[in-house]
């Protein structure tokens, strides 16, 4: 009886110290949606004007938008580093009787600070372009109140937006 109780004891103390050795995948990420309303105004150069102008579009320098941005975030806790993708869809010119329609898709980063980056094409009547965009996200509790400046330059000229708006942190 003896003999057969010191191997078991060994099993059994060896079996938590191989356990140890056992590397565990990472922690799943999980997606966060922070969609809400957008507003802000867009400043147009003077190529983007005498564009749309040809197109039938008579816009001043300054225009105000008004849209909706659906966002996921995907982060994983222990990073503070969010990767984000973002649709952000306007309707601009609203106060000078315009419809003018734009839809951008930014992908990028947001830091655990709220700092954030993206990049991603643009399509508007102005035509196709790429986006860059650099802001700040402020939180209070569940509420979220993103301010950001888009940057599109294009061959025709260059628009530069400053939007903001809210969404309510949710899983």
């Amino acid at each position: 009886m003896r003999n057969g109780v010191l191997p078991l004891i060994a099993l059994l103390t060896a079996i938590p110290a191989a356990a140890q050795n056992v590397v565990l995948p990472p922690p799943l990420p999980k997606e966060v949606n922070l969609s809400g309303p957008r507003f802000g105004i867009t400043a147009l150069s003077d190529g983007i004007i005498k564009d749309l102008t040809e197109r039938g579009f008579d816009v001043p320098p300054m225009i105000s938008q008004f849209g909706w941005q659906v966002e996921k975030a995907f982060y994983r806790n222990d990073s503070g580093v969010s990767a984000v993708t973002e649709w952000v869809v306007l309707l601009g010119g609203l106060e000078h009787d315009l419809r003018i329609p734009s839809m951008t898709w930014l992908v990028g980063m947001r830091s655990a600070t709220g700092a954030e980056f993206g990049v991603g094409p643009n399509i508007s009547p102005a035509g196709s372009a790429l986006a860059i965009a650099a802001g700040v996200t402020f939180r209070k509790g569940y509420l979220n109140v993103p301010v950001n400046v888009a940057i599109v330059p294009s061959k025709m000229g260059t628009r530069i937006s400053m939007l903001t708006g809210f969404n309510m942190r949710r899983r």
